[in-house]
């Protein structure tokens, strides 16, 4: 009887989780996942809010801003004039999409929502005078600023590798350019090459992504370059959905992808751009084809120029609000926060951005901040019909941040290639809805 209990309750917590998976994976859900109570529409002590980053984290914060009080004045700051996504440019490299199904504009936040935004780059912040300095040489005054930076690289961390021989060796860790170069370094290789990527230790931005690139590019190798294979050199001995991304490339690609983690020397410390050569720390040099290099990280350099980064290079929150913890009135989202247990994700950066826009029309108005929570969903796609995924729940519980025991969850192991399928086409109606949510109608 205890047996049959236990089975029981296991199936009804894998309906819940399909029910869960599936919801996430629609655009009708999307309020879901952002982490706050409620919004007030309001118009009474409003300020004037800047945001620098206009990715999944400031977008965002910038919209929802607007939408908890139409009259804070909100100015977002951002170089480009068109986005693209992290997410889904592994899609792009394996040739399961184009680049301009990643880009995104902000129209509708200026014409809908009336954000105004600024394309330059924030050069410098003056907490003390409550200013931002722009490319442009003009300064923007604000009551509360939000930095969403996104990352930085530390630049011969490992040795030899800096932004001169990141264009024969690339990163493609920022979207763009470089997702391009790696892309036609792909498409240029010989059958029968190595492609060889070198994984950071953690913590970085998305930790599955290094391993469903690989997974992609394997499916793109297995199409085009059949003699050719996969080599990952890892940094440490355990990465996201470590197990289901094994299980899969089994299944689907056999001994295609190698890869070697930290207890087997997959340690790399210095790089030959010019050779496409790497050396482990125990001295094992390695030849590639193609060199994929994902360098060790901090957070973008306008969140040190503000003076919000530790020792780490990353910035530390108050975790109620994520208003830094070292100068007040700056407030941190997304990749460049420490927020852990939550990863560094679009996601996340999504979820916290409106917990980050509720406490500020709260506080602009002289409110508590709302209860904070946030939901995370990561999907990866181990082939083009194959999806795997990872859900979990957060929320501050003794002055940190925690995961909700037992309300998420990884995808199961060993499921029937129709689960698998499903799983990719929620991560399409994933993607493109969390898109809608932060940007709206797609260019593409």
């Amino acid at each position: 009887m205890k047996k049959r209990t236990m089975t029981n309750h296991s199936q009804r917590s894998g309906r819940d989780r399909r029910r869960l998976i599936k919801g996430l994976g629609a655009a009708s859900l999307l309020p879901l996942i952002g982490g706050v109570t409620s919004f007030t529409i309001g118009n009474q002590h409003a300020g004037q809010v800047v945001v620098v980053g206009g990715g999944f984290g400031g977008a965002t914060a910038a919209k929802y801003l607007k939408r908890a009080n139409p009259a804070i004045e909100v100015i977002l700051v951002e170089p480009a004039e068109t986005f693209h996504t992290g997410s889904f440019s592994n899609l792009h490299l394996g040739g399961l999409r184009s680049m301009d199904t990643l880009a995104h504009g902000y129209d509708e936040l200026q014409d809908r929502y009336g954000v105004r935004v600024i394309q330059a780059m924030a050069e410098n912040v003056d907490a003390n005078a409550h200013t931002v300095r722009l490319s442009t040489g003009r300064e923007l005054e604000y009551d509360r600023l939000i930095l969403s930076p996104g990352i930085d690289f530390r630049w011969n961390a490992l040795e030899g590798y800096d932004e001169e021989a990141a264009e024969k060796a690339p990163h493609a860790w920022q979207a763009g350019t470089q997702t391009e170069l790696l892309r036609s370094q792909l498409l240029a290789m010989k059958d029968g090459g190595t492609f060889v990527m070198v994984a950071p230790g953690n913590p970085f931005r998305c930790p599955p992504a290094p391993y469903e690139r690989a997974s992609l590019v394997a499916n793109y190798l297995a199409q085009y370059k059949p003699k050719s294979k996969v080599l990952i050199l890892d940094a440490k001995d355990d990465f996201s959905k470590k197990a289901l991304f094994m299980e899969g490339w089994e299944k689907l690609y056999g001994d295609r992808i190698e890869w070697v983690g930290l207890s087997g020397d997959g340690r790399v410390t210095r790089v030959d751009a010019e050779r496409l050569e790497v050396e482990t720390e125990r001295g094992t040099v390695h030849q590639a084809d193609v060199l994929n290099v994902i360098p060790p990280q901090k957070a973008g350099q306008i969140a040190e120029r503000a003076g919000v980064t530790d020792d780490s290079g990353w910035v530390p929150v108050k975790p109620e609000t994520f208003e830094s913890q070292l100068v007040e009135d700056i407030f941190v989202i997304g990749d460049a926060a420490v927020a852990a247990p939550m990863p560094k994700s679009g996601f996340c950066a999504n979820a916290q951005a409106k917990v980050v826009a509720a406490a500020i029309a709260a506080s602009l108005e002289s409110r508590p901040a709302p209860e904070a929570y946030w939901t995370h969903a990561s999907y990866s796609l181990v082939g083009p019909e194959y999806g795997i995924s990872e859900i979990g729940i957060y929320r501050v519980r003794d002055g940190v941040i925690a995961e909700v025991e037992g309300a998420g969850g990884l995808s199961p192991q060993d499921a029937p290639e129709a689960t698998r399928a499903l799983e990719a086409e929620y991560a399409i109606g994933w993607y493109d809805a969390i898109c809608q949510d932060t940007w709206g109608t797609p260019l593409a």
